[in-house]
């Protein structure tokens, strides 16, 4: 199932980011070589017209092999063309990557998804794990955020209160717990605290209550809009932060992301696309950076060669940058991925 919903999302990230190159280019005039999911060696190919369409080797994204894209002199190059038309097809994987999350924010609150209800104390719902205090009895035996208690010593709960009310009632007792993860309901045990460490309670765990809930689309398209805007703001923030040095600099690759992706896919479908959209804006932004290798390494050639009236950097030099830009990031990918299997190793989330 892990593999599976990592393997869909990055495939539709891909197509949406590929397919603002490809568009983009075959509106413009510029020939498009191949057009390829994943990165080569190339598993299966099929020309169709002038294009090649691939399916490649190795799962790290996609490309379009256009026709000069350094070189002027090539047939239907995209070199050859104006700055704002080379601006726009270098861009438009970006801004597609920008676009999608709307539209998969607006369908993840039409489906049905957890909202807190006003009062957990009263309100009846299912009773949502937030937080486990570390060294408490609810870490100890296995209770993770997301889980949901379904009933303690055979009694159902569907209240804050109700869960209090049965823990306090058994301090110092072997307490058994039913918990829904991921819909497969099972059982932990554990003993609650009679002198609990200030401010945990006596398993550690921090509640609320959520209901499902299916939006109506002419609602969830302000929702979704205002979600992205949130997500938005936090990606922004989040920059700042890790550039001023208030919060530690962390990058999760491929392995990473599909640790994450299993997850929450376990959270429901709502949930999942909730996090294809976080990953598209991330790549999105990310992947515009000036950085050698990246579309926005491009977008900055074009951009110099306008502040410099013209002047083009030649395309042997534009070529020996992307390159050495290019093995840069895959040595960074390889660290990244050494570092996400270790965490894995010792039963480590990037979720924490």
């Amino acid at each position: 199932m892990t593999i599976l919903a990592f393997f869909i999302i990055l495939i539709v990230l891909i197509l949406a980011h590929e397919l603002g190159h490809f568009v983009t280019a075959k509106m413009s005039g510029v020939k498009v070589e191949e057009f390829g999911i994943f990165l080569p060696p190339r598993i299966y190919g099929k020309k169709i017209g002038e294009t090649i369409y691939s399916i490649n080797a190795i799962p790290l994204g996609g490309f379009n092999r256009l026709s000069g894209e350094e070189d002027p002199k090539a047939e239907r190059s995209l070199s050859g063309k104006s700055k704002p038309i080379r601006l726009l097809v270098l861009g438009a994987g970006s801004l597609m990557n920008l676009i999608l999350p709307l539209l998969l924010l607006v369908i993840a609150f039409t489906l049905p998804h957890q909202v807190e209800v006003p009062n957990p104390d009263t309100d009846p719902g299912q009773v949502l794990v937030v937080s486990v205090s570390d060294g408490s009895p609810a870490k100890l035996a296995g209770i993770q955020p997301g889980d949901i208690l379904l009933k303690i010593n055979g009694v159902e709960i569907s209240t804050a209160s109700q869960c209090q009310q049965e823990i306090n009632a058994n301090l110092g007792k072997e307490t058994t717990i039913t918990i829904d993860r991921g819909n497969v309901p099972f059982e932990v045990n554990l003993i609650p605290r009679t002198q609990p460490v200030p401010g945990q309670g006596p398993i550690g765990v921090g509640l609320t209550v959520v209901k499902l809930e299916s939006t109506p689309f002419w609602q969830a398209i302000p929702q979704g809009a205002a979600r992205y805007w949130n997500i938005l703001v936090l990606f922004v923030n989040g920059i700042r932060e890790t550039v001023q040095g208030t919060v530690p600099f962390d990058v999760t690759g491929p392995v990473g992301i599909a640790q994450v992706v299993g997850e929450v896919a376990k959270t429901g479908m709502s949930n999942l696309l909730q996090l294809a959209a976080i990953i598209s804006i991330n790549l999105g932004i990310v992947n515009i950076f000036p950085i050698p290798g990246l579309d926005g390494g491009r977008v900055a050639f074009v951009l110099l060669e306008w502040v410099r009236r013209g002047k083009r950097v030649s395309p042997q030099t534009e070529r020996l940058v992307h390159g050495i830009g290019f093995l840069l990031l895959m040595a960074l990918i390889i660290l990244v991925t050494y570092h996400d299997i270790m965490r894995i190793i010792h039963g480590q989330s990037p979720l924490g």
